[in-house]
């Protein structure tokens, strides 16, 4: 399992607050943390509106949100790359602009497109040209537009990731749509998840798509879900995704081996809940054996029954009552 933290912009652009979250995503399991890079008047115009729940986020225009958090310089970037070496984890950045995109190339293990950029031509084909490999999010996308993304990527990167996403925030469990991962297989080997729904929702959401092949999750994560505004509330923190990590692994018991075989645990069932050729008459010295002198009976302490064919026609040694448990050794 891959887990991304997206802290996205859960720091504020407050350094302290960013590496607090680095630490606690570490802390509760996570393999990776996610940031934006972006500013502001180089992602939205003046016209874009919300799209997002305006009951935890009240803010309606986009340009203003996002200025409240683009105040991170290329310089602090550096900085939490560094403190991820520092307490290994890997770093991932989801890049709005070119300038973004040349910074971060030698110093991410993955460029995340976001849902949002899925059209955005220029942008895919400066990533691509970087051959890094791809995290694409396919939020608010029919497959024709996954598809031709996906075209564009493929031709330069190697190794690309498409995560199921839906386009929500939150993400209610009636639009979750996990089965759309197997639609999304028909492109691309590796498919994982990007989830916008509530913890309460998300424990179950990510068990069923871990169980459905995802082994790449990705999920906002802050310090402080009570925290309003846009992205705190449908995050998970530490104590959330070390939950989400124990119901993994309780998933990993239950599922057990893939190659069938029984169990030491059935050894005793094997023997007391199977059979063994039993005589059903009482059989004199001599007489030969026919289907009506044989029966069925628990425990396996003899003959398997999946061989009675063979003793149909043998001779009897010796007499033998009904009840009595057949041997090989009672024939000539």
């Amino acid at each position: 399992m891959y887990f991304i933290a997206e802290i996205g912009v859960n720091h504020e652009a407050n350094l302290k607050k960013a590496l607090k979250c680095i630490k606690d995503a570490k802390d509760g399991g996570a393999q990776a943390v996610k940031l934006q890079c972006y500013k502001a008047e180089k992602l939205a115009s003046k016209y874009a509106g919300a799209y997002w729940d305006k009951k935890e986020e009240k803010e309606n225009s986009q340009l203003k949100l996002y200025q409240k958090f683009d105040k991170f310089n290329f310089s602090d970037y550096q900085k939490i790359i560094n403190y991820c070496k520092k307490i290994k984890i890997d770093f991932i950045i989801t890049p709005f602009d070119i300038d973004s995109i040349n910074f971060f190339k030698n110093k991410v293990k993955y460029f995340k497109i976001s849902s949002s950029d899925i059209t955005n031509l220029p942008l895919i084909e400066k990533i691509a040209q970087t051959k890094k490999p791809v995290i694409l999010s396919t939020g608010a996308s029919n497959k024709v537009e996954i598809v031709r993304a996906h075209n564009i990527l493929k031709k330069k990167v190697k190794k690309i990731i498409l995560l199921h996403c839906i386009l929500n925030y939150p993400t209610s469990k009636n639009n979750a749509n996990l089965s759309m991962i197997n639609d999304l297989k028909d492109i691309n080997k590796i498919v994982g998840l990007s989830d916008h729904s509530i913890p309460k929702d998300s424990h179950k959401i990510l068990i069923y798509s871990y169980l459905m092949g995802v082994r790449y999750i990705e999920k906002h994560f802050t310090i402080n879900k009570k925290k309003g505004g846009n992205d705190h509330f449908h995050s998970f923190d530490k104590n959330d995704l070390k939950l989400f990590f124990q119901g993994i692994k309780e998933v990993k018991i239950i599922l057990g081996m893939d190659k069938k075989k029984y169990l030491k645990s059935e050894i005793i069932s094997r023997l007391n809940a199977r059979r063994s050729i039993f005589y059903s008459n009482n059989l004199k010295k001599g007489s030969i054996i026919k289907k009506e002198d044989l029966i069925m009976l628990r425990p396996a302490i003899g003959e398997n029954p999946f061989n009675y064919k063979k003793i149909i026609g043998k001779r009897l040694k010796s007499s033998k009552k009904n009840g009595d448990l057949l041997k090989l050794s009672d024939f000539k």
